[in-house]
């Protein structure tokens, strides 16, 4: 099978992102139409339209596979069924009739992932609806992808993890005796260091899905990394692990030993059930707090080293490259961050009046402290409300009311994490680290997002520091 190259970089010239938004506007003009539509934008009844901004954002950047005619068919994991005028003159449809024993959802929810429109499938990623989210947690189906050699399909039953290199005792496990290890399970959220990396120089895509749609929450369950390393023995002078995944890709990423003892672990769960394909199927590794390619999907192979194994994930792609020429290299963490996700981009706000806003936080370094919420682009802020359960590396929700006096408004939030580190502007983030070049860095833009209310309450995706 020949491999798909890596497609990390983002379109970076300004035609190409102006090709992007005129494919998203194609897209979004015939779903304003749409009485369906979140995007609608016509004279529907408020209460309805409160709902459709609350499923938040469909597939946007549809470069029409996406784009599908609403309710033509049941949205992707619903069936379609009869509505009657009075549901308690009707029989429900029987248990088990037309689920096939795994059930699905209502077919009025239409949340799906949109895939960012590279030019390959197998080398893509697909974006969470951040929007429509409620608690914290992200539903499997939901979760974002980064793919960069497809989805491969492994037997359970034939995978093997190896463990080698600087250990006394090599081993190989199949899952079987990964499973008969003590369990463990843990909620974390993941990140793509890509999220946001259209943003840079300019306001690029239109919803919150677009700009933010690389994150996801989880509860992972399965084995303490610490527990498969001790059964090898470190030899002295250990300091690296190369994880190394099974897919066409052969993903391959350096991960300090400290860091691999510390918490990371080996999920075959998500969120109650095995992992899904996408999300390496049978055997993923989480590293909590640090960027999501180093969560090795389809894991097959563990080496210990006392040097970082420079693969072309950690030199050529997921380097941090500075104005004057250097590359930063290792950059792991991903840095405290937040968004608002109501109201955000594209939405539409009825009438002046009262709102409540939220959004999530989450940070790499631990526990989200203190969020901070501006309506006048930064002027003043005020703390928001923080809703349990408030996890280390997790998402966090917070909300805060607001009352909309119907003038231009500019929306903020800003992350204080238990380390003190306060979520830079975007402004700040270019001054340390350049603009977005042919050659500049594309990670790690973890900036203060802007969300502009216009008097006729239509949002948008501004920049504001």
């Amino acid at each position: 099978m020949k491999k798909n190259p890596s497609s990390t970089l983002p379109p970076g010239s300004t035609a190409q992102h102006e090709a992007l938004q005129a494919k998203e506007e194609i897209f979004l003009a015939q779903e304003r139409q749409n009485p369906e539509s979140p995007y609608y934008q016509g004279n529907a009844d408020p209460a309805k339209q409160r709902r459709r901004f609350l499923l938040g954002s469909v597939a946007a950047l549809g470069a029409g596979a996406l784009a599908r005619p609403a309710f033509a068919e049941a949205p992707p994991g619903a069936i379609e069924r009869e509505v009657f005028p009075d549901p308690t003159k009707h029989q429900g449809v029987g248990v088990g009739v037309d689920d096939g024993g795994y059930g699905r959802r209502s077919q009025f929810e239409t949340e799906v992932r949109w895939r960012y429109p590279t030019k390959t499938t197998e080398s893509s990623w697909s974006m969470t609806p951040l929007a429509s989210g409620m608690g914290i947690i992200t539903p499997s189906g939901l979760h974002y992808e980064r793919h960069h050699g497809g989805i491969t399909t492994i037997d359970p039953a034939k995978h093997v993890l190896y463990v080698h290199g600087m250990v006394k005792e090599p081993k190989k496990y199949h899952m079987e005796a990964i499973r008969r290890f003590p369990m463990m399970s843990r909620i974390c959220f993941l990140e793509c260091s890509g999220n946001g990396l259209t943003e840079w120089i300019k306001p690029t895509l239109k919803s919150v899905q677009g700009t933010h749609g690389l994150t996801s929450t989880s509860e992972w369950t399965g084995v303490p990394l610490s527990t498969i390393l001790d059964e090898s023995v470190l030899k002295s002078g250990a300091k690296w692990l190369l994880a190394e995944g099974g897919d066409a890709a052969v993903m391959t990423r350096s991960i300090p030993i400290e860091k691999a003892m510390a918490d990371c672990f080996l999920a075959y769960g998500q969120n109650g059930e095995a992992i899904r394909p996408e999300q390496g199927y049978p055997l993923r590794l989480v590293v909590p707090g640090y960027e999501g390619n180093m969560c090795i999907k389809w894991l097959r192979r563990l080496e210990v080293s006392d040097t970082p194994f420079m693969t072309r994930e950690e030199t050529s792609k997921y380097t941090d490259l500075m104005p004057d020429g250097t590359a930063l290299q290792f950059s792991f963490t991903m840095e405290a961050k937040s968004v608002i996700t109501y109201p955000s981009g594209e939405m539409l706000l009825q009438k002046p009046g009262f709102y409540e806003i939220t959004g999530l936080a989450w940070s790499g370094r631990g526990l989200v402290k203190k969020v901070e919420v501006s309506v006048d682009g930064g002027k003043n802020w005020r703390e928001a409300k923080l809703h349990g359960p408030i996890l280390p590396m997790c998402h966090t929700r917070f909300t805060i009311p607001w009352e909309w006096d119907g003038k231009e408004a500019i929306l903020q939030s800003r992350c204080i994490d238990e380390t003190g580190y306060v979520q830079p502007t975007i402004g700040e983030l270019i001054e340390k680290r350049g603009t977005n070049g042919p050659l500049a860095s594309v990670y790690h833009l973890n900036g203060i997002q802007s969300w502009k209310v216009a008097s006729t309450g239509e949002v948008t995706n501004v920049h504001h520091y």
